[in-house]
């Protein structure tokens, strides 16, 4: 059974920045889920009011010259 999953963009100052809702059978698959968000940022993933995790934002591979 899938659930309601939000991935919050945490900005800088800690302040979320947007959010995306998402259905997920699990916490793993919520958060395998949320990683294409960190891309943008870290990246919190909350179940209703129950926050799942915090996901660090991807390095970004640095470009050739």
């Amino acid at each position: 059974m899938s659930r309601q999953y939000r991935a919050y963009l945490v900005g800088e100052n800690g302040v979320f920045r947007s959010a995306e809702a998402f259905e997920a059978d699990s916490d793993a698959s919520a958060l395998r889920v949320a990683q294409q968000f960190t891309r943008r940022g870290n990246v919190e993933v909350w179940q209703l009011d129950r926050k799942i995790g915090l996901l660090l934002a991807q390095a970004t591979p640095p470009v050739a010259a």
